[in-house]
């Protein structure tokens, strides 16, 4: 058992440097610090759709195994990591426009507006917000949905935030402060005070 762990006590830049040298053990430990943040990650950024977001991060981990050497280790591994990540989700989005294109179909922003009434306040629980808040992350815009995603899901600092997406701070915020001030808009129902 202490042979696996090994590398549990080593940083992510240092697994890199060791996966560079074809060290499995380090691409495992690797592989089990972020496999299921990188899915969360997907998962939300791809719909809620669970078989993609498996794809994704078995696809995202191919890539890292492949291509190591990618990986300047004087730099960060979870910003690296992101930004892959990031990439590819935006690859998506590029592919799923041009298939939206070919079948137009609009959402109905105000598709939410059906869940809000006296009743519901009273009746709401956790696992509504929640799927509410599903709801009106899904009609922002890439940039906000994201943005907002690494801060308050993936726990990202805005500068870390700033370095995946290729912004400035001062943007970093302007986005956050606008997201969160829509989603409050839109989730006003479930304000307890």
């Amino acid at each position: 058992m202490q042979f696996f762990r090994k590398h549990s006590s080593v940083s992510d830049e240092q697994l890199m440097e060791k996966i560079c040298q074809g060290d499995e053990l380090a691409f495992s430990e690797l592989y089990d610090r972020y496999a299921d943040k990188m899915m969360r990650y997907f998962y939300r950024m791809l719909g809620q759709n669970r078989e993609k977001a498996e794809d994704f991060t078995q696809d995202l981990f191919a890539k890292i195994i492949e291509k190591p050497d990618l990986f300047d280790i004087r730099k960060k591994f979870s910003t690296w990591v992101y930004t892959m990540a990031h990439n590819m989700c935006k690859n998506e989005y590029r592919r799923l426009e041009v298939r939206k294109n070919i079948v137009q179909e609009e959402p109905n922003p105000n598709k939410t507006k059906d869940y809000v009434g006296e009743n519901f306040v009273e009746h709401m629980d956790h696992k509504t917000f929640v799927k509410m808040l599903e709801i009106e992350l899904g009609l922002l815009d890439e940039k906000h949905r994201t943005t907002f995603l690494m801060r308050y899901q993936d726990e990202m600092s805005i500068k870390e935030i700033s370095d995946v997406l290729g912004i400035s701070e001062g943007t970093v915020k302007s986005r956050l402060f606008y997201t969160v001030r829509k989603l409050s808009e839109k989730l006003k129902v479930f304000d307890l005070n």
